[in-house]
Order: structure tokens, then sequence, then C-alpha cells
């Protein structure tokens, strides 16, 4: 899981280099990698936000992927670094883009800025939190917040109305008055490689780590199509109407040295456009008689998805997996279900994680050992019958101790003049009494 940082981005490597400013020494983008950090043992290596290939279910054997994007968890550059000047509120979510591309998020979720103020301001203070509540807009208040990042979406279904009797709603309507802006990651920090899932595992020691609910790759063309042209003129005149169906875009094309039967073509297009273009060559007589049509597959992204299975370097008892995960989340209790036949003194040599609630991840994994933040009654129990153990931390618990993770990541990707804290008013609702 650990992989160098390289081929940085442009767009943070101008805005990165366009405010730091150096002591009489010029910083070069390899001087922007820096060795792993103490903080984190997992950085993140990020897929590219902009740019995804596909994998194809045909006769091709392989297709060249664009390459992957790797952050250290790192200081990009010293401490003694002067920077200058409050950053707007678009480079900031630059800078979150590249953390976690929100591609990462599940397709249910909500995620990305879900409070923008009307009058924009630079941004000199960030929150960060794991559940935007109450105490953490009066705490955003006080502190006179620019920007908060709430790691679950405040504003997750749809609504028709804001109105103060509803809490969220509430909420939402104190920053947009207050003039603070709200953002949420969720699943992409718990999908993407050095996030709150590896972060989570990590809490049980070294391993070999893997991914339960594999990440695919955005495909903006899903479909290739394969024909046959007669000339030149027809492939000209065929590509023109092709493009007209496809956003106006040129549709990525091969063509294959003409022989007897003509000239080969393939082309890829979009869900929207497959129709429409199919429609098209089937109105020219060559194309109509050849035409395939195949479809492209998502390629997967390593290190990226949902969960993950720690097969430990050192296996541990169930007892110790206790207090290493007590120590690792900051608390003084957990929930435990020891799997039939199991003991406090049972080794546990694997292990599956998942932040939150994380049954639908889990179930159905063979593991020694289940962590999550909750898990209903019989999933307990379907987890219990086959012999894993299960260890609960509350939902929250289990994903609230990345923050200060994050807050170091974040905090070396902006200027020396931007505040990033985490919340002290934020806190799991529940309590052990």
């Amino acid at each position: 899981m650990l992989t160098a940082c390289r081929n940085l981005p442009w767009t943070i490597l101008s805005l990165t280099c366009r405010r730091v400013c150096t002591r009489g020494s010029s910083i070069s983008p390899s001087a922007l990698c820096s060795p792993a950090s103490t903080v984190s043992p997992i950085p993140p290596s990020l897929p590219s936000p902009t740019h995804s290939h596909s994998f194809l279910t045909s006769r091709q054997t392989s297709v060249p992927l664009h390459p992957s994007v790797h952050f250290s968890s790192a200081r990009s550059f010293s401490h003694s670094t002067q920077c200058w000047g409050p950053m707007e509120l678009k480079e900031v979510l630059q800078v979150l883009e590249q953390l976690a591309p929100l591609s990462l998020a599940e397709s249910w979720d909500n995620v990305g800025l879900l409070v923008e103020p009307s009058k924009s301001r630079p941004v000199k203070s960030i929150l960060l939190t794991n559940d935007l509540t109450d105490a953490v807009m009066q705490e955003a208040e006080t502190m006179s917040c620019d920007l908060i990042i709430s790691y679950h979406p405040p504003l997750f279904r749809p609504i028709k109305r804001l109105v103060q009797k509803d809490w969220k709603q509430r909420l939402a309507i104190r920053a947009v008055e207050a003039g603070i802006a709200v953002f949420s990651p969720h699943t992409s920090w718990d999908s993407v490689k050095g996030g709150v899932n590896d972060w989570l595992v990590g809490g049980l020691g070294s391993g070999q780590v893997s991914v339960l609910s594999q990440a695919l790759g955005g495909a903006s063309h899903c479909h290739k199509l394969e024909f046959t042209v007669r000339s030149a003129e027809e492939l000209t005149a065929v590509m023109e109407e092709l493009k007209a169906y496809d956003g106006g875009t040129t549709p990525q094309l091969s063509v294959s040295r003409p022989d007897n039967s003509g000239i080969h073509v393939s082309v890829t297009c979009s869900d929207s456009a497959l129709t429409p273009s199919v429609h098209a060559l089937l109105r020219h007589t060559t194309p109509s008689q050849s035409l395939s049509i195949l479809k492209l597959e998502k390629p997967p992204l390593p290190g990226h998805g949902q969960g993950r299975l720690s097969v430990l370097d050192q296996p541990v008892t169930v007892a110790t997996a206790i207090q290493k995960m007590k120590s690792h989340l900051g608390l003084s209790h957990l929930r435990l279900a020891l799997g039939w036949g199991q003991t406090l003194e049972s080794s546990v040599r694997t292990a599956a994680v998942c932040a939150g609630s994380g049954a639908s991840v889990l179930t159905g994994v063979k593991a020694d050992l289940y962590i999550t933040g909750e898990m209903s009654h019989h999933e307990v129990l379907d987890a219990v019958a086959k012999g894993t153990s299960v260890l609960l931390s509350d939902h929250s618990n289990s994903e609230r101790g990345f923050l200060a993770v994050f807050r170091e990541r974040l905090a070396v990707r902006v200027p020396d003049s931007v505040t990033v804290v985490v919340s002290k008013a934020d806190r799991d609702p529940l309590e052990v009494v």
C-alpha cells in the first residue's frame, strides 16, 4: 500500500508553487514529495479525478490506463516555509478533490459542496467534524469559520423547504446566514487509499491489506462500435454524424488498413449516444452490414474501495486486538461478540473492517474478527455463528479519529494563514453509562 509520490497534477503543483515563498532557494516539483509521514503509515494513492479508461469485454487483451497520481501523507514542505494570503473556496475544493476524489464516493451518497455562501469570501479557517450538530455549528460561528468539512453529509435526502423545525435544515440556514460553506466527503474518504478504512485497520498493526469492495474508475464512453466503410469519404460522412450525437465531441477512433472488404473502423460512444449512433450507422449500407457493439467495463482502481481485509504480519489474541483498538480509537469501552468456539485468547490473524455501519460490506467475508461501528442484532448473530468475533465501537467512533490524520494532510497543502482545526464539540451521541 506504500507508494511514492509521482506525477503530481499541475493544478496542485501550480497552486502550491504560487503560494509558497522560499528562503533563498527554489522548490522543484520533486521536492513536493517527501518521505513517509509519521502521522499515518498508509499514504493515499489517488486516481486522476479527470481521466479514466475502460477495460474491454472483447478480444482485446490489454487497455492502457492513465497512471495513478500518488500523494504522500508526509509534509510537502517545511513548517518554516512562509506562505501568504488566504485561499478562495474553489481553491480549497481543488485540494480536497486531489486528496480524495468525489468520484470514489458511493452512487447513493450526497458528497461535495452542500452549502455555498452567496457572497464569496476568502477561506481563512476550516473546521473538521464527523457530524454537523448544533454544538458544532455554535463552535464554527464562535471561531468565525469559513468552511466546515463534515464527514457525514448534513443534507442527505432531497428537501422541499428550509424551515426551523427540522434540525438539519436549521443548521443549513445558519450556515447560509453566517456565510459558512459546508462540504462533505463521506464515502470518498472511506474508499480512497490511505483513507478512513486504511486508518481503521491500521489500529491492529501492519499486515497485507486488500479492499473488500473494489472501486471502479469512471468511464465517459461505455460502448465500442466496430464497422466497415467503403471509402475515406464515407468514413468522414459517418464520423460527422456520430460526432453530432455524442455532445459534439469527436469520438475516439481507430482505423485499420483497408482491405478488399473496406476500411475497418472502431469508435467509442457514451450510453446516451448509443441508440442514435446505431441508427445513424444503419442508414449506411456497408456499416449496417458489418456493425458490432461491444460493452466496455470500468477498470478497477487498485487500493480504492469500501472496507479492508488485513492478514496481520503478527497475529494477536482477541484480548490484545481489543486493547489495540481501544488505544487507536481513544475509547475506554468497546462491545465484543465472541465467535462460536472462540475465547479472549483465540488468535486473530485476519481482520475485516468497515467504518461506520459495515454489515453490508462485511457480510460473507471470511475473517477471524470484524471491526466496525455498528451492526444489527441479527447481523452480529450471523457472524458469531460462523466463528467470527465482532468488535463494535458505535458508528462515528470508528471514523472520528481519522479527522486528526486528515487535518495534517490538509494543513500542509494550504497557506500558513489558513487555520485547519478539528472540532472539540463533535462526539458520538451514544455514551456508556
